[in-house]
């Protein structure tokens, strides 16, 4: 049996040679050693039910063997030669995304991560607007480059202390805690009218791009209602602003849809992708309509980016949500899950709200005031880790606890997680 070093020797490596920005979930963290399809295993052996996925990264399992074993094909006869360079993957992958993505999204770029697809798509949308010119969403995340950072909405991942200008940020519709203290659907979506009155008054009147994610994610799972993407397509088309939606941790059925804005029918002029689409191999892109990609016609190239190994998991991912039905099976789980999570609200009042799409969900956990409880919910965290359930957490406050499994998690996975999750709230007394 193979020996490790352990997480004790791991968190004393991390802090000598690791920069302290990285931070770990647990008090008392396990060492993963391995992982198949929806579970995890650490150093002893014990088992662990991801309900996390690596923040909606493995939505098609863990060291999937299908998956794998196209990958192991790859890797054995050409791992990588450039893209400058004629290689067959990734143009079958980028017709493939052509065919599954909304509308006329049409031509990829393809590169590494969720950041460079974000701060790629915002580039595109300087060059065929000729607008430097952006609106973003509060507590909204696209990413640790420069510009990715600059239009990120979350205090805490907003590091860069020079930030881009030229940023304008609407309130987000985040109807729990409505920025603007309305409720739903009297407010008549004025988060999203409210963008036109960004545009009239914070900017030249003619911004290159208006960027959100579908679902924001590190937010909290904040779920628009339905009519939010069609009110704010309307207004950004009067005044020939661009739609870049950001599908980094939304896409690849993780809602039911393959992509999440189809949950809201609109069609973006660009998206971003990212996470589950190698699922765990590193790949992303942004997609574009033929007449917005065609002017992105100086160099360009990504040195990993559409790799034949990436490329190769791509195709593999794609095929394997199709064959396996995964948009159904996100849809009939997620139904499932928070169904339960409705039941276990209404005898733990610690579970001030539950929202989500598919298998993304969110149930914020706040005292009797509606206060972020982050400390029990951290409690809760710890003691399902021990339980052998692996469960994720976001939200500005950090008070949101966070359902993101594989794709492949079954009825009987979610009635365990549900079971147990009453049984320590219950001798939580919370």
């Amino acid at each position: 049996m193979k020996s490790y070093i352990g997480p004790k020797a791991i968190l004393e490596k991390k802090k000598k040679y690791i920069m302290p920005c990285l931070a770990h979930f647990f008090q008392d963290p396990p060492e993963f050693v391995k992982g198949s399809m929806q579970y995890l295993f650490d150093t002893e052996g014990r088992k662990y039910l991801d309900c996390f996925a690596g923040v909606s990264v493995i939505n098609c399992g863990h060291c999937n063997p299908e998956i794998t074993q196209k990958v192991v094909e790859q890797v054995q006869n050409l791992q990588h030669v450039c893209n400058i360079y004629l290689t067959e993957n990734f143009v079958n992958l980028a017709e493939k995304l052509a065919e599954v993505t909304p509308g006329k999204l049409q031509k990829s770029f393809f590169c590494s991560t969720g950041s460079e697809a974000n701060e790629g798509a915002l580039l595109l949308a300087t060059i065929y607007t000729k607008s430097s010119e952006f609106i973003a969403l509060r507590n909204g995340l696209h990413g640790r480059t420069k510009l990715g950072m600059s239009v990120t909405g979350i205090g805490m991942w907003r590091t860069d202390p020079n930030p881009c200008g030229g940023i304008s940020f609407a309130p987000n519709p985040y109807c729990y805690r409505c920025p603007l203290g309305k409720k739903y659907p009297e407010c008549d979506l004025e988060c999203a009218n409210q963008i036109e009155d960004i545009i009239k008054t914070a900017t030249s009147g003619n911004p290159a791009a208006f960027i959100a994610e579908s679902i924001q994610g590190n937010a909290g799972i904040v779920v628009p209602p339905k009519g939010y993407f069609k009110r704010v397509k309307e207004i950004l088309e009067k005044y020939n602003t661009l739609l870049i939606i950001d599908e980094v941790q939304t896409g690849f059925a993780r809602t039911g849809k393959m992509f999440a804005i189809e949950n809201f029918d609109v069609e973006p002029d660009i998206m971003t992708m990212a996470k589950a689409l190698g699922n765990g191999a590193p790949i992303s892109a942004f997609i574009a309509s033929a007449k917005i990609a065609d002017t992105y016609t100086r160099p360009g190239a990504s040195t990993l980016g559409g790799n034949p190994v990436s490329s190769a998991a791509g195709l593999a991912v794609l095929s394997y949500i199709e064959e396996h039905n995964l948009l159904q099976n996100a849809y009939d789980r997620g139904v499932q899950l928070r169904e339960g999570l409705a039941e276990l609200a209404k005898k733990h009042p610690i579970i001030g709200d539950i929202r989500g799409l598919g298998l993304m969900n969110g149930a914020e956990f706040v005292h009797a005031d509606k206060s972020p409880a982050f400390n029990e919910l951290d409690e809760v965290l710890e003691e399902m880790k021990n339980r052998g359930f692996i469960i994720g957490k976001n939200g500005i406050s950090r008070n949101v606890m966070a359902f993101q499994p594989p794709l492949v998690i079954t009825e009987e996975n979610i009635n365990d997680v549900l079971n147990n999750l009453d049984d320590v709230l219950t001798n939580k007394k919370l």
